[in-house]
């Protein structure tokens, strides 16, 4: 009897304890299933406030408070913009001193709580920028997706399609120079985020079946005159750029891909997500497990094309924490006649334009004009 009886605690302990990592792999990978829009990724530290003065704020002295570039600061109800750290002797031991372009809405105070972000710009075209747009309605696979116009002479659309964590607000950051270059402008809110449809199952599916809402985009340019189409990602909106030009039968209308810090292994990308909300190591395949089996996520298939027929140029950088820059190089030395990597130093996942933009716009207009 004592041995039955210790044979099915045993049995009991292990089922509890595997029951356990489960639930524990799943909550793991909610860090990239329930990413939600707008709000930061695991990977992005919160800073203190622990000063303003006119023209610079003062934050945690912290690698992310050090970046190179020009951010969106945000916090709860606030958003600023803050440019490089400034030089000098003003920092104190534990904080940093950068510029203070401005404050978009709300007010910093010591002691107050933000994050960088690559939001520069809040709001819409109109009330961002000052550009004329219209506010269109997409039909998508699951119901009509938002999208933001903003009208150009040339027959060549771009598509901006946003990754995670974001919302199509961060594509504002790339709409000034591209309506300059005299493009059609089309900004794609999709499945997930706010006014667009629900996905059924309420995950993100790295792209895998997003990329459909940015086909159905497309589908929408080239019904509206559109003759060529550039299809311009970050993150996960760079994996649905390239399922797209790859998968889709309207692929033969894309002639180029902007991919900025794009995900090429969704693994990968569940590991470091996970493990930035102090998973355990242990628990880690355990939450990539889980989320292959949420999404059906094929852990056999590579996210990047072993075939491209069109032009890519590929922004991202060693300092990425969440989409690892290998990849992206491995990418480019398997396709060197079609793919241009441009390598920025010290830029967070998303924010490759932030570190550097006049570097990242010069590259984007040399890459943007014979396909114009």
């Amino acid at each position: 009897m004592r041995t039955v009886t210790a044979t099915t605690a045993a049995v009991t302990a292990a089922l509890a304890a595997g029951a356990a990592s489960v639930a524990a792999g799943r909550l793991a990978s909610d860090a990239a299933l329930k990413a939600s829009p707008g709000r930061p990724l695991p990977t992005e530290p919160r800073l203190t406030v622990h000063g303003t003065a006119a023209g610079q704020i003062t934050l945690t002295r912290h690698l992310a408070s050090l970046r190179p570039g020009r951010y969106g600061l945000a916090g709860d109800g606030s958003h600023a913009v803050v440019g490089p750290v400034l030089p000098g002797d003003r920092h104190p031991a534990d904080a940093v001193v950068r510029r203070l372009e401005g404050v978009t809405h709300g007010t910093l105070a010591p002691g107050d709580r933000a994050w960088l972000t690559p939001n520069l710009y809040v709001g819409n075209p109109g009330t961002a920028l000052g550009l004329r747009y219209a506010d269109v309605q997409i039909p998508g696979e699951l119901g009509a997706l938002p999208g933001w116009f903003l009208p150009g002479p040339r027959a060549t659309w771009i598509i901006l399609v946003h990754g995670l964590g974001a919302t199509r607000e961060h594509a504002l950051n790339l709409m000034a120079l591209l309506h300059r270059l005299e493009f059609p402008l089309l900004a794609l809110a999709y499945r997930g985020d706010a006014g667009a449809p629900r996905p059924p199952d309420g995950l993100r599916h790295f792209g895998e079946t997003e990329w459909h809402d940015l086909e159905s985009a497309v589908h929408y340019a080239v019904e509206h005159g559109a003759r060529r189409v550039v299809l311009l990602g970050w993150s996960t909106g760079a994996t649905m750029a390239l399922r797209t030009a790859t998968r889709s039968d309207l692929r033969g209308h894309i002639s180029g891909l902007v991919l900025d810090s794009p995900v090429l292994d969704w693994r990968t990308t569940v590991r470091a997500l996970a493990a930035a909300r102090r998973t355990p190591g242990a628990l880690l395949p355990l939450a990539v497990r889980a989320a292959q089996g949420r999404t059906g996520l094929d852990a056999a298939r590579p996210d990047a094309p072993d075939r491209l027929d069109v032009p890519a140029l590929v922004f991202h950088g060693p300092a990425d924490t969440v989409a690892p820059w290998r990849l992206s190089r491995r990418f480019a030395d398997a396709h060197p006649r079609l793919v241009a990597l441009h390598t920025v130093p010290q830029a967070p996942h998303g924010a490759m334009w932030n570190a550097a933009p006049d570097r990242y716009e010069e590259a984007l207009r040399r890459f943007l004009t014979p396909l114009a």
